[in-house]
């Protein structure tokens, strides 16, 4: 297991992060999981909302320098500067269970303070700046949680208060988590309740005592040993019952804290802040009970070992005012679980849709819901949302077989939904109930000749192709990439966004007051009175559809729980209820920014005229998921 943390700053992400995540060196092969932690990641106003819209950008470079490496995104949770990210390689995810997130606020109450508070604040001595003051609760902690093959792990990325005099603030912070982070199920509610606890972050401890020279002095001839002593963490272990049990390798590298920014030199501004390991990576295993265990017996020794293989800053990052820090772990345990919840079947090679035949079988006692869908993935998928297409693996869609010795169930792909060209793909079972796939295959080729239908469309696209760079285009984003404030488990609570005027957005699972599961009763009952939007063409000298009518069409759209096709018909593009695009797609569950948008700045001139007199530009949609199970757009499509 791989661990990283850093401080960045507000930065923006560096072009590569390789050699932070140990990816140019033979140990990768070995790594199974990798956990980032991060604070600091720029948390305005106007960059939480392009946030809430789509993935962070810290997110998407992560997801798609792993990817490469079969690494898959397991879970994420957000706390506005704070982000945790934990990947594993895709053929450990069935043995992956019971994910669930939490996050705890700290300093100033936990509370954002808006201005409408900021009298009462200034009465109470808070300075006034310009007028206003807006107060922002930075600090804290976010989680992630989950069982391992049977052996309960939880990820702590915490943000504690700074300055050297803040170390009894600190401690209490850190105890506030402990004590408000609270997880479901049997075992493990609390973070100490788990096997092995990884506890990491910008913990903000300094260095007591020496002065900033004698500091510069020890870093200067490596003899960082001089300064352990004095480093408020190491003395606290000692001192502090909340930490007792929890160990840290030895800080042989020099503090991460604090460098002017683009260098490696430490702090030289007026302030001249004294260097400190502000940022690091411990762990705690469980003890083991006390007493008699199940049966009478007592638990046996030694179920759970971890060793530390590295732990290093990387100075090569100059970002920001810290240094990224990692540590390897090597985690010996006996398996608890050692076949997968959902187990699939599937023929090495498609080379006929005939051959797209899904055979799989469930363990005893897995909780299947008529939502849990089969997804077919390409092989370096990022996410368990980034699939091609998917089935629905329903009871009353499924077909029960028993060819070839298996007995179980089985579905089938259309050809519609099957990926052309060669490729390897991989089957994974999501399970609906756990939010995580429960089954995966190994790689297995598809061969299907390409279609040779690109004339028909090349020409009916070239029509619009003027037309289309002066519109505000919803388009579905490249790689479905997971939104980190939507997480089924994930009790925090973010203000909702706003509405924008003119922007049509399709509703939240969560003001729907549904779940954000694809319902497969969503096919059933839809809307017939979706009206027809007459999109004004060029060469007309005239607009036909009046800001009446648009504005009604809007809030029809909006209020639609589904995707709607753009059809062209007689010069005229309608939106059609009937199309079998407008379909309940997995994609939609919450988890995921349900479309990307892509602003064209070519604004023609009669938009520009018609905004004058009351018209609005026309908005164009374009659909994420394929009719039923079929594949998801990707060429052309990408923002």
């Amino acid at each position: 297991i791989t661990v990283v943390t850093w401080n960045v700053g507000t930065a923006m992400p560096p072009n590569d992060v390789t050699s932070l995540l140990h990816l140019n060196t033979g140990e990768t092969n070995d790594v199974d999981m990798i956990a980032i932690g991060l604070q600091e990641v720029n948390s305005k106003i106007n960059k939480r909302l392009k946030d809430a819209l789509f993935t962070d950008q810290w997110s998407e470079l992560f997801m798609d320098v792993l990817s490469p490496f079969h690494f898959i995104l397991v879970s994420t949770v957000r706390m506005q500067g704070v982000i945790l990210l934990v990947f594993a390689k895709y053929y450990h995810l069935p043995f992956l269970q019971d994910i669930q997130t939490d996050c705890t606020r700290t300093g100033l109450g936990g509370y954002w303070v808006s201005v409408a508070v900021w009298g009462r604040l200034q009465g109470a001595g808070f300075p006034r700046s310009h007028g206003i003051l807006l107060v922002q609760g930075n600090k804290g902690g976010v989680s992630v949680r989950l069982s391992i093959f049977g052996h309960m792990v939880c990820f702590l990325n915490c943000h504690l208060p700074a300055h050297l005099e803040k170390a009894e603030q600190r401690k209490e912070d850190f105890a506030t988590i402990l004590h408000m982070q609270q997880f479901e199920g049997p075992v493990a509610n609390g973070i100490l309740d788990h096997d092995l606890v990884f506890w990491f972050g910008d913990l903000n401890f300094r260095i007591e005592s020496l002065d900033i020279c004698f500091v510069k002095y020890a870093i200067d001839s490596n003899v960082l040993s001089q300064l352990w002593e004095k480093d408020q963490l190491n003395i606290a272990k000692s001192t502090w019952p909340v930490l007792r049990g929890f160990q840290e390798g030895p800080l042989n590298f020099p503090p991460t804290f604090k460098f002017d920014v683009g260098t490696n030199k430490y702090d030289s501004s007026a302030k001249k802040r004294k260097p400190a390991w502000t940022d690091r990576i411990l762990w705690k295993i469980k003890p083991p009970s006390k007493g008699l265990g199940t049966g009478g017996h007592r638990p046996s020794q030694g179920v759970l070992s971890v060793s530390q293989l590295c732990y290093c800053s990387h100075m090569e990052y100059t970002v920001s005012d810290h240094k990224p820090v990692a540590a390897i772990f090597a985690v010996q345990f006996a398996s608890k679980v050692d076949k997968p919840l959902v187990e699939i079947y599937v023929a090495d090679e498609w080379s006929r849709p005939e051959q797209a035949v899904v055979r799989y079988k469930m363990a005893v006692g897995f909780h299947r819901s008529s939502w849990d869908w089969i997804g077919l993935y390409r092989v370096g998928f990022r996410h368990p949302k980034d699939y091609v297409s998917y089935v629905w693996a329903r009871s009353d869609d499924g077909e029960r077989c028993c060819s070839s010795g298996i007995s179980g169930l089985q579905v089938m792909f259309s050809e519609e939904a099957l990926p052309k060209g060669n490729g390897e793909y991989i089957l994974g079972y999501y399970s609906n109930t756990s939010s995580s796939i429960a089954g995966v295959t190994e790689p297995f080729q598809i061969s299907l000749p390409r279609s040779e239908e690109g004339s028909s469309s090349t020409d009916s696209s070239g029509s619009s192709s003027e037309e289309d760079d002066s519109t505000l285009v919803l388009l579905a984003p490249k790689s479905r990439s997971p939104s980190p404030g939507k997480m089924k488990r994930h009790r925090s609570r973010s203000p909702s966004l706003a509405k924008f005027q003119g922007l049509i957005l399709r509703p939240s699972s969560r003001d729907r007051g549904t779940s954000r599961s694809p319902s497969p009763q969503s096919r059933c009952s839809l809307p017939r009175n979706i009206p027809t939007i007459h999109l004004p063409q060029e060469e007309l000298g005239h607009h036909e559809v009046k800001s009446k009518e648009l504005g009604q069409a809007a809030e029809s759209l909006e209020g639609s729980l589904f995707y709607q096709t753009v059809q062209e018909q007689s010069g005229r593009r309608r939106v059609s209820a009937d199309s079998s695009l407008a379909r309940a797609d997995p994609r939609n569950l919450g988890l995921l920014p349900a479309l990307r948008l892509e602003m064209i700045d070519q604004a023609l001139g009669w938009q520009r005229e018609s905004a004058d007199q009351g018209y609005y530009p026309c908005q164009k949609m374009s659909p994420t998921s394929p009719p039923g199970c079929g594949p998801s757009p990707k060429e052309g499509h990408s923002p």
